[in-house]
């Protein structure tokens, strides 16, 4: 779900430099909502499955492999999607000129993608327990 949510937030951040209309960010997060919605599922049906059984078992195996199906399907069109709303040149163009002319945006988004990476691979942060004094 990380990144899914990173690249949820990449594509809002890129779009302001294509001439989407609202009909194309509707678009938009109507696929951002799909792909994390099934995603969503995935997890219940995983968490459900692994509580009602340990044991390996098929029809368990069948259930977690067509759920996670179901994002990978949400995920290849998504792709698809983005191929069509973001296959546009001068939209690329303008980013580029955008960040490049704007060396604190660059170096925005530079530490933006130095922070989702660390979201990405988790690194550990201190939970506070209920109960317990730091």
């Amino acid at each position: 779900m990380r990144i899914h949510t990173v690249a949820a937030l990449y594509v809002l951040i890129f779009a302001r430099f294509f001439a989407f209309t609202r009909e194309d960010y509707a678009l938009i997060l109507l696929t951002i909502g799909g792909v994390m919605s099934a995603e969503a599922m995935n997890t219940a049906i995983e968490s459900l499955a692994d509580k009602v059984s340990q044991e390996k078992h098929p029809l368990i195996k069948a259930a977690k492999d067509t759920a996670a199906g179901a994002v990978l399907i949400l995920a290849v069109i998504s792709i698809g999607v983005a191929l069509f709303l973001f296959g546009n040149f001068e939209g690329f163009a303008a980013m580029y000129n955008f960040y490049i002319s704007h060396p604190l945006n660059l170096a925005g988004i530079i530490v933006l993608s130095v922070l989702c990476i660390l979201y990405i691979v988790g690194l550990p942060i201190k939970k506070h327990k209920p109960g317990t004094e730091d």
